[in-house]
């Protein structure tokens, strides 16, 4: 017979490597899943910037070829906001010049009711 000391050692022995073992592997796809959720978060990450760029770059596109055309300036460079310097001077005189007409014809009204 057996003694009953050595079959509890073998059995808690026994126990401790099986639990160690399932503890190993749960672990391991643990990791192996959080590996894959990252790798996939990123990869959504990369699509969702990549979609949002070339959205803005469709609109930036078509807001610029439905941009009325009022030729170059004297300069013809482009700004950051990509606009020509030139258009944006002309845009400018023509503002400032709609105004000095405005504050005529609000000095005519001015002048011509009692």
């Amino acid at each position: 017979m057996s003694n009953p000391l050595v079959h509890a050692f073998f059995l808690g022995r026994a126990v401790a490597e099986v639990l160690s073992e399932q503890l190993e592997y749960a672990l391991t796809n643990a990791l192996s899943d959080l590996g894959k959720f990252d790798a996939e978060q990123r990869e959504r990450i990369r699509q969702f910037t990549e979609e949002v760029l070339e959205r803005a770059r469709r609109e930036e596109e078509a807001a610029m070829q439905s941009r009325p055309t009022t030729g170059q300036g004297a300069t013809g460079f482009t700004t950051a906001a990509g606009f020509q310097s030139g258009d944006l001077q002309a845009t400018i005189d023509d503002l400032r010049a709609e105004i000095a007409r405005l504050r005529s014809e609000l000095q005519r009204y001015r002048n011509r009711t009692p």
